[in-house]
């Protein structure tokens, strides 16, 4: 240092302290507090963050252009009462020497008691480290501390400023409070200051305003939107308040404000200038350049970035990106984003620049993607490239076709491919398209596309395993769907040669499709009457792990599994296995498009055993109402099964008889579902009064089916044939082979058949053991289908002991079937208030239009009310809801 800058350093002139080391005024606007808008909204819990710089030597304010930074600690500054040095920094004078001149005029200009003898640079390169020593010496004898704040730090580009900053600091002691407002980090040992709890931070996350600040600011602006519209709107911006700012400006300039808001195209806004200018445009060439390019992602790591620009230098790019608080935000393991409306304006602005170029770098994307086994954003940019044939390729040779049917992309990948025009040839595509169709049970068109897809395979050599095991897939879901059981037995064995030719991990990672597989070769047997090789295939998906993507097919295996229980006797068995398939999906709050809701018939099924007819009645119709999802002959059979048992049971034996002949349309025929419509034709003639038709009807299905062979001897015996009935029984074995709802049933007949020869002892026996063994079941409907015999033995005090509490006859019939008509129906679900209300009104014939202009609710609204009102009374009318509902007391 030479004589003379010493000189001026240790003994300044009066004029030094009013130019800077060019001879230069100060510019007093440099040490001015900011002014607020007009419109500024003070945020509480800020400034209460903020109130800790008066306890910490520094206090670091770090947020991104335009996020409230200045406006924030300007606010905070003026409600102080005492004096803040204010100063700004300007990236035209980046020398130690001029930044030190004007931070210690600010000191003086804000009334800091400063003597002569600190002196102030006369280098603007430059400092001498004497001069700090002494600015630090009198800071730290300074009580209160002295506050100053240091705004648009992130102008100073000079190293050493930031070290000379750090030695002001260290030895100014508890003299100074140093707020630095800055988009990037500083070159401070942030580290020392965290460790040592002497620093306040306040970052971007922080400094993004909350939908309810959002609220009020855009109130402020005059604008009232709605809830909805204000979380979306801070959804999209992130909460940054120069976007909320500048869309409210925005929204007041146009003729529908709360529409704007919600549907503004960001590339056309204030908030797009500001970006481009503030962010884009502050950037160098190669920086813009993969802005622009990475703005076709979701997100993306340096890798991902190279591959996209065809350059090396993205990772020191995006980390300094992320330094600056340039909208790029930081996701861990080396992955970012943009933030939503940079992302959206910088796609706008590629449109523009490079014409042609979004689809090459989707593309490109979805090439890295691929390869790397990142298979949904794979997909989606694959589809955005608008190459389809690479776009189903990919999905089929990842072994993923099986999500379409597992709840958890269902809807997202039906959407996607419904983009997919005829013009995508070749296996994969056809495979894609079936599976969509499938999934939406079109089976026409899903088996044109399948036959499709088997024919390019056949033809094609070079088609991967996994293609072909997806082909067997949906074959076997084919032949579910068809009743085709050796269909489904042939697909199952070539996936299972198939199975070694794919990589393990793929079947490791898509669980779903085996299990898909077997669940549609367990109900392909099912439905063929193989019981014991359903429970199999079934088992073993059902007791699969637990994972969400097998959901699904667990819960359509153990429904199944539940109605083979149900049609082998066991009613308890059916009703806790229809209940763990209920579970199944709802543990992990899966919407069902695939799942056949099965598992309701089986429980409404089991209610009509019960003889709980109302709930029956309910589970059938929300059955009825769930997504239509696998409707397989297996359902359809079990549905027209189990409403004709509930109308048979309710005395309406002519619509039981229609009801019990559906119109299923399947390969080959089911033994099971044909034995089971039988009994119900049977029984209703057995009702109207004729045994001898009702005995005929299953007397060709006797010998194959226990629960036939035993309506039949229970029609042998109202037609006077005892002996055969009995016979019957015995050739049957129900004991052996079939649960109680079957063997309770054959003990009644045999009972009847005592009592009809004398044997009153043996009857009451035989209806002791009935009782005990329906008891723990439940079953009451076999006591009410026996017929008046029975009323005369149930009047003897061990019979009625064992009745008690769950079996009541009722009064007798008069003539064929009881009917619970005479009984009081039951409510399923208490109704809610709103269904209440509605039920009210539906008593006073208003239409559903006066009902929600009276509730002030939506015609929607009501529809949803009314719909949950019909299936808790059981009804499927509004004039039977009235009536059920007086019935009930609830009008």
């Amino acid at each position: 240092m030479s004589a003379l800058a010493g000189l001026e350093e240790n003994e300044p002139e009066p004029a030094a302290q009013r130019a800077d080391p060019h001879g230069d005024p100060f510019l007093r606007t440099r040490f001015a507090v900011p002014a607020r808008p007009t419109v500024f909204l003070r945020r509480e819990r800020l400034g209460r963050h903020l109130d800790h710089a008066l306890l910490t030597p520094l206090t670091m304010v770090n947020g991104a252009a335009g996020a409230g930074k200045t406006v924030l600690v300007a606010d905070w500054a003026a409600g102080l009462d005492r004096p803040v040095a204010w100063l700004t920094t300007d990236a035209a004078d980046q020398g130690p020497g001029t930044f030190w001149a004007y931070l210690l005029q600010s000191l003086r200009a804000s009334g800091v008691p400063l003597s002569a003898g600190v002196g102030s640079p006369a280098d603007a390169g430059r400092v001498d480290h004497t001069l700090l020593t002494r600015l630090a010496t009198e800071l730290s004898a300074l009580d209160p501390p002295v506050i100053v704040v240091i705004d648009e730090y992130d102008r100073v580009r000079a190293p050493e400023i930031s070290e000379q900053l750090e030695f002001l600091l260290h030895h100014a002691a508890q003299g100074i409070r140093l707020i630095l407002v800055s988009r990037t980090e500083p070159l401070l040992p942030l580290h020392r200051h965290r460790a040592a709890g002497d620093m306040t931070e306040i970052r971007n996350a922080e400094l993004a305003f909350t939908a309810e600040e959002a609220a009020v600011l855009l109130e402020r602006h005059g604008l009232s939107p709605p809830s909805h519209a204000v979380h979306a709107l801070v959804e999209r911006t992130r909460g940054w308040a120069a976007g909320l700012r500048l869309c409210a400006l925005a929204a007041q300039q146009s003729p529908d404000p709360e529409t704007y808001l919600k549907e503004f195209e960001a590339e056309h806004t204030p908030a797009a200038d500001f970006l481009l200018a503030e962010v884009l445009g502050r950037q160098s060439a190669e920086t813009q350049d993969l802005l622009l390019r990475v703005s076709v992602l979701d997100r993306f790591c340096p890798d991902l970035a190279n591959a996209l620009t065809e350059r090396t230098d993205a990772e020191p790019l995006l980390a300094g990106l992320r330094q600056e608080n340039a909208f790029v935000e930081y996701l861990g393991h080396t992955w970012y984003r943009l933030h939503p409306l940079f992302g959206e304006i910088l796609r706008a602005h590629l449109r523009v620049r490079s014409p042609g170029l979004e689809p090459v770098l989707h593309r490109r994307a979805a090439g890295w993607l691929r390869r790397r086994g990142y298979l949904v954003e794979t997909l989606g940019h694959a589809a955005a490239a608008g190459d389809w044939e690479f776009t189903a390729a990919a999905l089929v040779d990842d072994l993923a076709i099986g999500r379409i049917f597992t709840g958890l992309s269902t809807e997202d990948l039906a959407a996607l491919f419904a983009r997919m025009g005829p013009e995508a040839t070749g296996p994969c595509a056809d495979l894609v398209r079936a599976a969509c169709e499938l999934s939406r049970r079109d089976l026409d068109r899903g088996l044109t596309h399948l036959r499709h897809a088997e024919r390019s395979l056949a033809g094609d050599g070079a088609a991967s395993a996994a293609a072909r095991l997806s082909c067997a897939l949906l074959q076997a879901l084919a032949a579910r769907l068809t009743g085709s059981p050796r269909k489904a037995e042939l697909a199952a064995e070539a996936a299972e040669k198939l199975r070694a030719e794919v990589p393990a991990h793929l079947l490791d990672e898509h669980a779903e499709l085996t299990a898909l597989l077997l669940t549609h070769l367990g109900s392909a047997r099912l439905w063929a009457g193989r019981f014991e090789e359903a429970r199999a295939a079934l088992s073993t998906v059902a007791g699969s792990r637990g994972s969400a993507s097998t959901a699904l097919p667990r819960e359509d295996s153990l429904a199944r599994l539940g109605l083979i229980d149900y049609l082998d006797g066991w009613p308890g068995r059916a009703e806790r296995k229809a209940l763990a398939a209920q579970a199944e999906t709802e543990r992990f709050s899966l919407t069902q498009p695939s799942a056949s809701g099965i598992e309701r018939l089986v429980l409404a099924a089991v209610a009509v055993d019960r003889d709980e007819l109302a709930r029956a009645e309910a589970l059938l119709d929300a059955a009825a109402d769930s997504h239509p999802g696998m409707r397989d002959p297996v359902l359809e059979a079990g549905r027209a099964v189990t409403t004709a048992r509930l109308l048979l049971a309710r005395g309406r034996t002519r619509a039981a008889l229609e009801a019990a002949k559906p119109a299923v349309s399947a390969d080959v025929d089911s033994p099971w579902a044909q034995g089971q419509a039988a009994l119900v034709a049977s029984a209703v003639h057995l009702a109207e009064g004729r045994p001898e038709t009702a005995a005929a009807l299953l007397g060709s299905l006797a010998d194959g089916q226990v629960a036939c062979a035993v309506g039949a001897a229970r029609a042998r015996l109202a037609a006077g044939r005892p002996a055969e009935a009995i016979d019957l029984l015995d050739r049957a074995h129900p004991a052996g082979r079939a649960g109680p709802a079957v063997t309770v049933r054959a003990a009644l007949v045999r009972a009847q058949a005592a009592d009809a020869a004398g044997d009153t002892a043996t009857s009451r026996r035989l209806l002791a053991q009935a009782l005990r063994e329906a008891r723990p079941e439940r079953l009451r409907r076999p006591f009410l289908e026996a017929g008046p015999w029975i009323r005369r033995f149930m009047d003897s005090a061990p019979l009625r002991q064992l009745a008690a509490g769950w079996l009541t006859l009722g009064p007798p019939p008069h003539g064929g079937l009881p009917r619970p008509e005479d009984r009081l129906p039951r409510v399923v679900e208490e109704l809610s208030g709103r269904e209440r209300d509605v039920l009210r009104r539906l008593a006073r014939m208003m239409s559903t239009e006066e009902i929600a202009v009276d509730l002030y609710v939506s015609v929607n609204t009501v529809k949803t009310h009314l719909k949950s009102l019909y299936r808790k009374l059981a009804v499927n009318r509004r004039s039977d809801a009235v009536r059920r509902a007086r019935e009930l007391g609830l009008l």
